[in-house]
């Protein structure tokens, strides 16, 4: 079973059973961990280096990863329902598909990172950045996405229902048929975003800036 601190650069954990494994400030950078099981992965991976590390299709459920580094890093598929991942780095990540649901990402770096088709649903995404990061066709219902970066974000065909985006930034934001039904967009910044086709019933948009909305008139 892998120990704290320990050095796993370049590891094959691949289908390894890592339940409860104690992985706290373990050096993963290029490991591969295609289909292991981390589930809880207990306060294990706080502040471990995932650098380009291969979870694709983990079961990562309930793990904590605050701060940790994961630039580049594959979790296509996995499962980080209920995860911790709060101030991690994400920059550049894939995680399409990914089960994201519940999970906390306040603070987190998701800058240019594939989030399509991911289920970030009641996430917590607080103050996070989310900069140029594809999220079409991911599922936001509920999400608390207020005071976060989403500037230059793809949102094609998202589902915000009922999302919290107060005081968001969304300048030049691609909203193009997205679901943003009961959406609170109070005080968000909606400078140049597209939201051709985007469903704003019953949407709160007191105090939005819309100047150069396209798609939609006031």
């Amino acid at each position: 079973m892998p120990a704290q601190d320990a050095d796993l650069r370049g590891c094959d954990f691949s289908g390894a059973d890592l339940t409860d494994a104690n992985l706290i400030h373990a050096n993963l950078t290029g490991a591969n961990l295609t289909g292991a099981d981390l589930t809880g992965a207990m306060t294990s991976l706080i502040l471990a280096d995932l650098t380009n590390a291969n979870l694709t299709g983990a079961n990562l459920t309930g793990a904590n990863l605050g701060g940790a580094t994961l630039v580049g890093a594959n979790l296509e598929g996995a499962n980080l329902e209920g995860a911790y991942i709060t101030d991690a780095y994400l920059a550049n990540t894939n995680l399409t598909n990914t089960n994201l649901t519940n999970a906390n990402l306040v603070d987190a770096n998701l800058v240019d990172a594939n989030l399509k088709g991911a289920n970030l649903t009641g996430a917590d995404l607080f103050s996070a950045d989310l900069a140029g990061a594809n999220l079409e066709g991911a599922y936001l219902s509920s999400a608390i996405l207020s005071s976060t970066d989403l500037r230059g974000a793809n949102l094609t065909n998202a589902n915000l229902i009922g999302t919290n985006l107060i005081g968001t930034n969304l300048t030049g934001t691609n909203l193009r048929y997205a679901n943003l039904r009961y959406a609170k967009l109070t005080n968000a910044n909606l400078t140049g975003a597209n939201l051709t086709g985007a469903n704003l019933t019953g949407a709160n948009l007191t105090g939005a800036d819309l100047d150069g909305v396209i798609g939609y008139k006031p």
